[in-house]
């Protein structure tokens, strides 16, 4: 195990049976780890790391899997794989105790290279792979105490369980998930349910079928990828968009930098990740000897460079001082904004005045409280931004800012980016994966049917909504809801990128989103942020038009008369930095507009039909079905019961005076929330 100091120094240690627990390195959903020592002599480590189990159920079992890491990391003695002395219970809490790796893993550097904008050396991200490789050799060769082979395979090759030494030496650990296959057994049958971190996992361990070593070595070219080019190798903003990218072999971001790259190294790479199990590398052996010859300088000149890399990125002196400023900055634009609540009509905004607060210095306490209820108090700014960067700090962790509120780490800018990707996050069990729980042809069933039954149902997970545009290219939108409530949209069309959206809509022009865009390539900071610095666009105006994007995105697709909607229940976005909470009614009124190109008028039926409760009307005394509609909506619960014509219906919503604060409702908006209301089964006509 690697890490860094993550506790206040000068803590007393933790006794814990035959040890004493100096430093907790990290804490997870079902462990945290220590380093540790004997309480008497030297053995099996002057410094070890402890893992201490925090379950309180099903403590033998949690045992025995312990156990079993323990024999199986036992099973296999290489110089790149981590040692384990051994597997214990204290007072019924499990333990294991491991060597101890002075350093950090693999992910913190490339984290730290990413936010220091550098890029790993070719020749060094093929050493370090190559020593991994080297260490599945002898995992995938691994056999039992009396000579017969186990099978192997690791399951859980990313960049968290590769461990960098200051010493410049490479450590393949957590065998945690490892599987065996019997001795003389027959072939292994697919796991139930996803194990792993699924941005590693390969297309036949999603597929749900048989697999291998070579899964595992799959995982390998996935890591050299992402050393080569300093990003996620699979493309998509959510879990399962990933997952995707995975089976269908979508690698365009590595392709996207072939240029870049050594050709063997970007064909090794390319070779490792194959669809196709019989046409990646057979073994680990193969693997590590495509390598070799990738590496010009001696193996011990990269040693030496990968310890100083290493020292580096251990060091998080510089990169907290940097970031000292930017969480300043964030904090003013907090307080400058300290709430701002949409109106019904969510193109207006109530800024709330509060008294100035006290100025911000170190001396103001910031606080911390960890998702487990822990706290801690008085962190000096400097030392908040260290255990941000360590991962002793996670995102579901909150954080008091210099006096403010608290907050999940999540959501203030300044830490977010700094936090673990969710590309690493270990999913949950996904059955059948690639058979939707609801799938509709928008040529049968309208966008607008479409988004009504997922508000009406109230559901959580990702509707994924594609179709081939004229020269035969992919169209498609990944759209993520919450109870009901539109999450984030994520679209790579051009004209719905953030800053295009702006220039439309008049807040920028052309010259200075250029300009805007230059310095975003140059500082690799967000555009929202970059244009709220250069002072081009005010920061509640990026706040809107953020948030009206993501309505316009979903409204556009009401458009379409073509294509597949495809709904994955569950599925969640990787990190969400402006989550749009939005109901799902807004899109739905902008999309009675887009599919009537501008005149829901048309939509209106003629003859003095007579408007009357619709199947779903009982439902509108709730509060929750309600939601925070645009108020032309909510006069439907009014008229419905009235009995009045369509257009004397519109002519009433257009009269009733508006909320304070808001503009007058429209004809066209009237006839929109006429037609909304229809799909939702509120009113009919």
């Amino acid at each position: 195990m690697s890490g860094q100091g993550s506790e206040t120094s000068g803590a007393q240690p933790i006794s814990f049976g035959p040890f004493l627990l100096d430093r907790r390195l990290a804490v997870g959903g079902s462990a945290e780890v220590y380093i540790a020592r004997p309480k008497m002599g030297e053995h099996p480590a002057p410094c070890f790391v402890v893992k201490r189990l925090l379950m309180q159920d099903g403590r033998d079992s949690a045992y025995e899997a312990l156990e079993r890491e323990a024999e199986l990391h036992q099973a296999v003695r290489h110089p790149n794989v981590v040692t384990v002395f051994g597997a214990g219970q204290v007072d019924g809490e499990s333990y294991l105790a491991m060597e101890y790796v002075e350093g950090v893993d693999l992910y913190r550097l490339l984290r730290r290279a990413e936010a220091e904008q550098r890029r790993i050396p070719p020749e060094l991200a093929a050493h370090v792979v190559l020593s991994v490789a080297e260490a599945l050799v002898a995992v995938h060769s691994a056999t039992d105490n009396y000579g017969f082979p186990l099978g192997l395979v690791h399951r859980d090759v990313t960049p968290s369980n590769v461990y960098l030494s200051i010493q410049g030496d490479v450590k393949l650990g957590d065998f945690g998930i490892a599987r065996v296959t019997e001795p003389r057994a027959r072939p292994a049958q697919p796991t139930v349910g996803l194990r792993g971190k699924f941005g590693y996992l390969s297309p036949e361990q999603i597929a749900g079928e048989p697999f291998d070593n070579r899964a595992d070595l799959f995982a390998l070219a996935v890591i050299l990828g992402e050393m080569l080019i300093g990003e996620r190798v699979f493309p998509g903003s959510g879990q399962l968009a990933v997952l995707l990218a995975i089976r269908d072999g979508n690698i365009e971001p590595l392709r996207k930098h072939e240029s870049e790259l050594p050709p063997r190294l970007f064909q090794i790479c390319t070779k490792g990740l194959s669809l196709n199990p019989a046409t990646r590398f057979a073994n680990a052996t193969e693997f590590a000897e495509s390598l070799i010859p990738q590496i010009q300088s001696s193996r011990a000149d990269q040693t030496r460079e990968l310890a100083t890399w290493v020292r580096w990125a251990a060091d998080s002196t510089q990169l907290a001082e940097r970031l000292q400023g930017q969480i300043r900055d964030s904090v003013e634009r907090m307080r400058a904004v300290k709430a701002i609540n949409f109106a019904s009509d969510p193109t207006s905004l109530i800024e709330v005045k509060e008294p100035d607060p006290a100025p911000i210095t170190d001396r103001v306490p910031t606080k911390v409280r960890y998702a487990d209820g822990r706290g801690m108090a008085d962190i000096a700014l400097a030392r908040l931004i260290e255990m941000i960067v360590v991962g002793d700090i996670r995102g579901d962790d909150e954080v008091a800012l210099m006096g403010e509120d608290f907050h999940p780490v999540r959501e203030i800018e300044s830490l977010a980016k700094h936090l673990l990707p969710s590309s690493t996050a270990t999913t949950g069990r996904l059955f059948e994966v690639g058979v939707p729980d609801y799938q509709a042809s928008i040529r049968d069933m309208p966008m607008l049917q479409i988004l009504a039954r997922l508000r009406s149902n109230v559901e959580t997970g990702a509707l994924f909504v594609e179709r081939r545009d004229r020269t035969g290219l992919p169209r498609r939108k990944e759209i993520y809801l919450y109870n009901g409530r539109l999450l984030h949209v994520a679209s790579t069309e051009r004209d719905e990128l953030l800053g295009e959206y702006l220039v439309r809509r008049g807040a920028l022009n052309r010259k200075e989103l250029d300009a805007a865009l230059l310095r975003l390539s140059e500082e690799g900071a967000r555009l929202g942020d970059t244009l709220v610095a250069m002072e081009l666009v005010s920061a509640v105006d990026v706040f809107r038009a953020i948030r009206d994007q993501g309505r316009d995105r979903v409204a556009a697709l009401c458009a379409w008369s073509r294509g597949t909607a495809t709904f994955y229940r569950g599925t969640a976005p990787n990190r969400v930095e402006f989550p749009l909470d939005l109901d799902l009614a807004s899109p739905m009124m902008a999309g009675a507009f887009v599919a009537t190109q501008g005149d829901p008028r048309t939509l209106m039926p003629s003859g003095g039909a007579r408007v009357a409760l619709g199947p779903r009307a009982p439902a509108m005394a709730s509060k929750r079905e309600r939601g925070t509609a645009p108020v032309a909506l909510l006069h439907l619960q009014r008229l419905a019961t009235m009995g009045r014509t369509v257009d004397e219906c519109v002519a009433d919503i257009v009269a009733t005076p508006p909320p304070r604060g808001t503009r007058s409702i429209t004809d066209r908006e009237a006839c929109a929330a006429l037609h909304v209301g229809k799909v939702l089964g509120w009113v009919s006509y």
